[in-house]
């Protein structure tokens, strides 16, 4: 038989509605993605782990670079947009560099250094699952350990969240953006 991830529909049970009340909501609603995390209750409860609080060790404006370069390198266009609606203002990125994100080569004029280093350890991240030995000794440079597992766990994280939103199709939220046309 076959069985689809697909958003979790109300009425939940009451052990998901429980769970689903620890998860962020927009106006009240809860995302479909998260949705789509109850299909199973061990998933919902330690599927991913919750990065994005006020305790993390880069500002909250890397954590946003890291997350729309990993889902725009998994062509996670649900994600993505979720992330530029609900952050790309606040942490000041322009709109030139929301559209960067999603380009194949990144244009050093788009970045100070520090976030070009980003988006290319993020790139060998996703594309090798290992920082190249190019720019790892630039990477421990500039940041410290807990820094440098942050970003590591983010860009997993992403991947794992790219993985279940692309596997359930699911369509853009009402309020997010789509890929700009230049996607490559």
């Amino acid at each position: 038989m076959k069985q689809a991830l697909t958003p979790v529909a109300e009425p939940f049970s009451p052990e998901v509605a429980a769970i689903l009340e620890n998860y962020p909501k927009r106006e009240g609603y809860i995302l479909q993605l998260f949705r789509v995390f109850a299909n199973s209750i061990r998933f919902l409860q330690k599927g991913t782990v919750n990065l994005l609080d006020r305790d993390s060790p880069i500002s909250m404006r890397q954590r946003e670079i890291v997350i729309l370069r990993v889902c725009a390198n998994n062509r996670c266009e649900y994600e993505w947009g979720v992330h530029v609606a609900g952050f790309s203002r606040h942490v000041k990125l322009s709109a030139e560099q929301v559209e960067a994100t999603c380009r194949t080569g990144v244009d050093a004029g788009d970045w100070p250094a520090e976030e070009l280093l980003l988006i290319r350890v993020v790139d060998d991240l996703c594309e090798s699952g290992s920082i190249s030995e190019c720019r790892l000794t630039d990477f421990q440079q500039t940041w410290n350990l807990e820094q440098q597992l942050e970003i590591l766990a983010l860009c997993g994280n992403y991947h794992t969240i790219s993985f279940v939103a692309n596997t359930a199709r699911l369509p853009l939220e009402e309020f997010a953006p789509e890929f700009p046309a230049i996607q490559t």
